[in-house]
């Protein structure tokens, strides 16, 4: 991987980590994270997945591609934040704005020029400084590194992932009520098991492994 795509790879990583409590504490509107999208690098964008809270029909999900970079520098998730609440509280308007469609969601390409960002709350700048003390940055990448995930349907979740000193995203299915403990600890053995992996039709990934009976 070169090293641009590797600086969008760890930016999407980082994104998807950051925003995680957003799967329980709405966005805005009502509606939730239920998935972030890892755009191929080369792309240098991400999809950010919204919906009601236990939406798992993708007739019911909306995606949100963003390009990543910004002037001279990268969208960092708290950017993200601010542009997804100014989306979702309808203040975004724009007659260049293309609506396609993926993976049966409809997907919206946004035109960061046109969206004014929600400032930051308090609650915000309270939640980065704790997290900041909690959770230090390190400049280590793990072995195995979560660059998206997204909700499939009822008790499924898909984790897009990476492994080190390949460019290469594995899209592996899981049941959330199974062995998650010993699954989570086999991952990044089971993900590397080449008689696993199959093609698949998800843009978003080069090959996919079902976890769901392990």
């Amino acid at each position: 991987m070169t090293s641009a795509n590797e600086e969008i790879a760890e930016q999407q990583a980082s994104i998807t980590s950051l925003l995680l409590h957003h799967v329980h504490a709405p966005l805005a509107g009502g509606q939730f994270l239920r998935g972030v999208l890892p755009v191929p690098p080369s792309a240098e964008a991400v999809r950010i997945v919204t919906g009601p809270a236990n939406t798992h029909n993708p007739g019911g999900l909306t995606a949100y591609e963003m390009p990543l970079r910004r002037g001279g520098g990268l969208l960092t998730a708290y950017d993200i934040t601010g542009i997804l609440r100014a989306l979702l509280a309808e203040t975004y308007s724009s007659p260049s704005r293309r609506i396609g469609a993926v993976m049966g969601m409809k997907l919206v390409h946004v035109e960061l020029r046109t969206v004014t960002p929600t400032a930051a709350t308090s609650d915000d700048d309270a939640l980065r400084i704790l997290r900041t003390l909690t959770f230090p940055n390190t400049e280590k990448r793990p072995t195995t590194r979560l660059r998206g995930f997204l909700f499939t349907a009822r008790d499924r979740l898909r984790l897009y992932l990476d492994i080190s000193n390949s460019p290469d995203v594995i899209a592996a299915d899981v049941r959330m009520s199974g062995a998650v403990t010993a699954l989570v600890t086999a991952l990044p053995t089971l993900i590397r098991e080449d008689e696993r992996k199959k093609d698949s039709s998800d843009p978003h990934c080069s090959s996919q492994i079902d976890l769901t009976r392990w």
